[in-house]
């Protein structure tokens, strides 16, 4: 005798069965995770960690780095000294699970646990005067290492926060084989400054002295340094990188990118509740959509949202051939949309709303 299945429960069947599937990947990303570090550690490889640029207020301080194994040979290859780097050597370090780091910051000590990926990212309660702290970290059996921490005073407004790709660095992200090249095969070198913007940043650092200036992207924590290096060569104001991890979660094939931004913007939220944000991107990816969501739920913490457009070309490149026509985006009332193809323009449209 036939049967009927309700639709409701086809759909609850598939979507147990993508749930088993992920969490299958998951598990199976952390073996292999696991075989690497085992074979690392085996061999030789050295426990090196790595300090990443922060921030913080006078009331907390949020502490980035990483810990990884890595071959003598591939500290000595990625030496900050070292004048060419191909991307693809960030990615052959093995990050430490769950490793434990002591962090040091004026008269404060920690003792904290990386994530799975080696990654410690975490908020810490301390008490600083506004202005350049260090910050040193170290893991078992590695060299103590320092970066600078930016405190920013209670009294502060004003706020940066810029996406990278074809943003500041002109990469056409979205492709996937453009992307896969710039990330493991150029170096820092390689890749252009997109025109106009480094003025523009310098200017808004100077406009708003004193200022959190944050670079948020959906680039993996692996290429940190070249990102680093490249945003120095370039001339752009130094500021904290708010990155991520690739491979699968416990719910998802792939971490979103959308999702990440909108996590740190929230976040910023909570960790500067007086600031407003000049939130500056492009509209190659999901920025005006992830931007203007985040104008309608804290219009209060919005200064101006600045749009860098594609040219035709890149748009292409991108993946987006229609990129103006197809954005659909509502900017709530009182808040500052501008948007150009070049750092110039956008400098000039900020300076006659008085935001430079």
């Amino acid at each position: 005798m036939a049967t009927t299945t309700d639709s409701s429960e086809l759909k609850q069947t598939v979507d147990q069965v993508t749930e088993e599937a992920i969490n299958v990947g998951y598990r199976l990303e952390q073996r292999f995770h696991r075989f690497r570090q085992r074979r690392a550690e085996a061999r030789g490889d050295i426990p090196v960690m790595v300090a990443f640029e922060g921030y913080g207020s006078e009331h907390h301080v949020r502490v980035l780095g990483r810990a990884l194994l890595k071959s003598r040979g591939l500290i000595e290859s990625t030496d900050e000294s070292a004048e060419s780097i191909r991307g693809w050597r960030s990615f052959t370090a093995v990050p430490i699970a769950f490793a434990h780091v002591n962090v040091w910051i004026d008269d404060y000590e920690f003792h904290l646990v990386a994530d799975k990926g080696g990654v410690v990212d975490v908020d810490l309660q301390v008490g600083l005067t506004p202005g350049e702290h260090t910050v040193w970290m170290q893991t078992e059996g590695s060299e103590v290492v320092e970066a600078r921490v930016f405190v920013v005073a209670d009294d502060q407004r004003i706020g940066i926060v810029s996406d990278i790709d074809d943003t500041v660095m002109v990469t056409a992200l979205p492709r996937p084989l453009l992307a896969a090249w710039n990330s493991f095969v150029l170096n820092e070198h390689a890749r252009s400054a997109t025109p106009g913007m480094p003025v523009l940043m310098e200017r808004l650092l100077r406009s708003h002295r004193g200022a959190p200036f944050l670079y948020l992207s959906t680039g993996a924590w692996n290429v940190a340094p070249t990102l680093r290096r490249f945003l120095s060569r370039n001339a752009y104001p130094s500021g904290a990188l708010l990155l991520t991890d690739w491979g699968p979660t416990t719910d998802r094939w792939f971490r979103a990118g959308a999702a990440h931004k909108v996590h740190n913007l929230e976040r910023l939220v909570t960790n500067f509740p007086e600031v407003r944000w000049i939130l500056v991107g492009d509209d190659g990816q999901h920025d005006p959509e992830i931007y203007s969501g985040f104008a309608q739920r804290y219009p209060e913490h919005v200064a101006a949202i600045v749009i860098r457009n594609l040219s035709p070309t890149e748009a292409v490149l991108a993946g987006h051939p229609l990129v103006a026509e197809e954005r659909r985006v509502r900017i709530p009332e009182g808040v500052l949309w501008i948007q150009a193809n070049d750092g110039a323009s956008l400098s000039r449209q900020l300076a006659e709303h008085g935001l430079l």
